[in-house]
């Protein structure tokens, strides 16, 4: 089911870097991220409700566009 807040996400596993682009056009880097956060994140029922209790809480972020 397509996500009205996350248009894609790309996650970079060397650095840990979870890069969300939303619906918006914004882009933003979440730093830190291990993988199985990610796992969770790409099997999750709704995008917008896991990123804003889970991953935006814990992370680091910060806007690249």
């Amino acid at each position: 089911m397509p996500s009205s807040v996350v248009n894609s996400f790309i996650y970079f596993p060397e650095t840990e870097i979870l890069r969300i682009i939303y619906q918006s056009g914004a882009v933003y880097d979440y730093l830190n991220v291990p993988p199985d956060i990610v796992e969770k994140f790409g099997k999750a029922r709704s995008k917008g409700i896991f990123l804003n209790k889970v991953i935006k809480p814990r992370f680091t972020y910060s806007r690249i566009n």
